[in-house]
């Protein structure tokens, strides 16, 4: 069996007839001349600051860190300089010299991702050797993420760590976990047990297609992650320095949730947790307890997730049973509304008020716009690039996650042999080709633009490896377009670069869709 160094080796060697291979390409990159050559004695030294990078590094080179400010005659140092010369804390240095690697992080992230540099450079810590080299760079966006669905099918918690590794390894910092919906709820509440004691468990699953559906496959699904668990996850991420955003859906996609307390809609139909995807007409009702019941939700959920943002959803909410209820109209006569839609613009501001109140940040799908909130709200704007561009130009902050470019769930190719998935079709090369920034925007407005997400809806990812295949390689193009400057993309080039990530996803088991297919 060929050893990860070995595997990894001849891809760093085979990367030297070119600029430095790293994902994503760095701001800056010049040759040096000579070779650093790893020999038995060197030192891996770590300041205070820079101690993730040195944990990051001792797994990855098999080496012990030692904790010095003082720097080596020979080997690796890791240091934090808050006066380093970049834009940003997540910004660094690496310098290669045939007898010093020298790492300087702006802030702590910033040495971490100077360390992923240098394992895409340097494969191991047996005899290795890495080309001179002196690199700049820092990040282009401050929200470069990755959404994983484990409502509509349960990622044990094993694979949301490696998936926050693989994140992390190609300098993402967001991690957005979908923990919601009409098909299962996955994260413990201990105000309302039967939000997991019944909502967390579906009798079945739809085979083959919404509009063809071929039965159901008669298998009960399920799964939920107690406190514990969350906990362990953002701890686990913390370290990688990715945020873990908790995704808690409202009114709609709320089927799972009714199911375990009908007094919540709007009907008096008992309800089971969904078995089938698509749009769910079944969403929460607007009275009082409804939303004090999902504010009390919203307080488990912040103790858990300590991160700035708290994503409410807000997407694809059908007005039908609003229009039919009685209370619903009651209750829009109170408030002064006229039209349904403006219901959900009043739970949407709730929700903003009362996390705001509690010094959080609301992030909903671009739907939230169409019933008004206030500017604080974050828009993730997913169909299209359209909700975005009149939400920066408003003054909310935005992500740009449209189906067009970071869909992970659409076809990758057009061959027959490829897995089900929900449809569309996304290549590689349109991922890559991404600009964030849409041309309509002003250099001002442009700064609401935080950055970008790709999205791993999983209705047809059923297990973890489905859902790698779906993502590698194009969340790593996306990750490129999220980091690397503009004038620097270049796709020829990054297709020069991805067989050395591919080898590293081969030697960590990753079931990588191979770009050459």
């Amino acid at each position: 069996m060929r050893t990860l160094f070995s595997i990894l080796a001849v891809a760093a060697c085979a990367a030297w007839g070119q600029e430095a291979a790293v994902i994503p390409r760095p701001v800056s990159v010049t040759s040096g001349t000579g070779v650093f050559h790893w020999k038995p004695g060197m030192k891996l030294a770590v300041d205070a600051g820079s101690a993730q990078a040195g944990r990051v590094l001792e797994a990855g080179l098999n080496l012990k860190a030692e904790a010095t400010a003082a720097k080596p005659a020979a080997g690796i140092r890791v240091t934090v300089d808050p006066a380093l010369a970049v834009p940003s804390g997540e910004g660094y240095t690496l310098d290669v010299t045939p007898s010093l690697i020298s790492i300087r992080g702006k802030g702590p992230a910033g040495a971490f991702y100077g360390a992923q540099t240098l394992l895409q450079l340097m494969p191991s810590g047996q005899a290795s050797e890495v080309r001179a080299v002196r690199i700049k760079d820092y990040p282009r966006f401050v929200w470069r993420g990755l959404m994983l669905d484990t409502a509509r099918h349960f990622l044990p918690k094993p694979a949301v760590l490696k998936f926050i590794d693989l994140a992390a390894m190609q300098k993402m910092n967001v991690v957005q976990l979908h923990l919601t919906d009409d098909q299962g709820w996955r994260i413990e509440i201990r105000k309302y047990p039967l939000l997991t004691g019944v909502g967390s468990m579906r009798k079945q699953t739809l085979i083959g297609h919404e509009e063809k559906p071929k039965g159901f496959d008669g298998k009960p699904h399920g799964g939920f992650y107690s406190q514990a668990d969350i906990a362990e996850m953002v701890q686990y991420a913390r370290e990688r320095f990715v945020e873990l955003v908790p995704e808690i859906e409202m009114p709609g996609h709320a089927q799972a949730a009714l199911a375990a307390y009908p007094e919540l809609g709007n009907t008096s139909q008992k309800l089971e947790v969904f078995t089938q995807w698509g749009v769910n007409p079944n969403v929460f009702n607007v009275e009082e307890r409804t939303i004090l019941f999902l504010q009390d939700v919203l307080t488990e959920v912040m103790q858990m997730f300590p991160g700035k943002f708290i994503h409410v959803g807000g997407d694809e909410v059908p007005l039908d049973q609003w229009k039919a209820s009685p209370a619903a109209q009651a209750r829009m006569k109170q408030l002064g509304l006229t039209k349904e839609v403006q219901l959900h613009g009043y739970l949407m501001r709730r929700m903003d008020q009362f996390l705001t109140q509690h010094g959080r940040r609301m992030v909903g799908w671009d739907e939230i716009l169409e019933g008004g909130v206030d500017q604080s709200a974050t828009v993730m704007s997913w169909r299209g690039n359209k909700g975005g561009i009149e939400a920066a130009k408003m003054g909310h902050d935005v992500v740009m996650a449209p189906t067009t470019h970071t869909y992970f769930d659409y076809y990758q190719t057009k061959s027959p042999s490829e897995p089900l998935a929900i449809g569309g079709f996304l290549p590689l090369e349109t991922v890559y080709g991404f600009e964030p920034v849409p041309p309509e925007l002003t250099a001002e407005q442009g700064k609401h633009v935080l950055g970008t997400q790709g999205q791993a809806w999983s209705e047809y990812m059923p297990v973890a490896s489905h859902m790698e295949y779906m993502l590698f390689p194009r969340l790593t193009a996306l990750a490129e377009v999220a980091w690397t400057p503009a004038a620097r993309k270049n796709y020829a080039d990054f297709q020069k670069r991805l067989p050395v990530m591919e080898q590293r996803w081969k030697a960590m088991g990753v079931n990588y869709h191979p770009s050459q297919k």
